[in-house]
């Protein structure tokens, strides 16, 4: 039961460093941390915005996955693997709610204008006729 409440500690300390650097807007746009959808994926300013909507959710996951460490060693047995599951469950659900909001801030803010026909034609050899006249 140490090793899993070890590993829940691991795991709070990570979600606790994004979820700062989140609501600090100092996290940058990458493959593995934040929210990443789409849309939060646009630009920088956006992807600022979604973590740092979803930063408090994920500080209140990282404090989940300390109690349940904290009950695994503390209750052991089947009770603590119990108190365990149930932490890692409620964490990855606040996670997740946390993710779901920060993408709808990210949705909602609208997409800068690229000006002529869109982004679809930057590299092709028609590029001349999208510009304006």
């Amino acid at each position: 039961m140490l090793i899993a409440s070890v590993v829940l500690f691991v795991l709070a300390v990570a979600v606790s460093g994004v979820a700062v650097a989140g609501l600090a807007e100092r996290l940058p746009r990458n493959r593995w941390a934040g929210v990443r959808t789409p849309e939060t994926m646009r630009d920088d300013q956006t992807f600022a915005l979604a973590n740092k909507v979803a930063g408090p959710t994920l500080l209140a996951a990282a404090g989940l996955l300390v109690i349940g460490g904290i009950a695994g060693i503390l209750i052991g047995g089947v009770f603590g693997i119990g108190a365990v599951l149930v932490s890692v469950v409620a964490a990855a659900l606040t996670a997740a709610t946390g993710g779901s909001l920060g993408a709808r801030a990210a949705a909602a803010v609208p997409a800068a204008d690229t000006g002529g026909c869109g982004s679809s034609c930057g590299a092709c050899s028609l590029k001349g006729a999208c510009q304006p006249s």
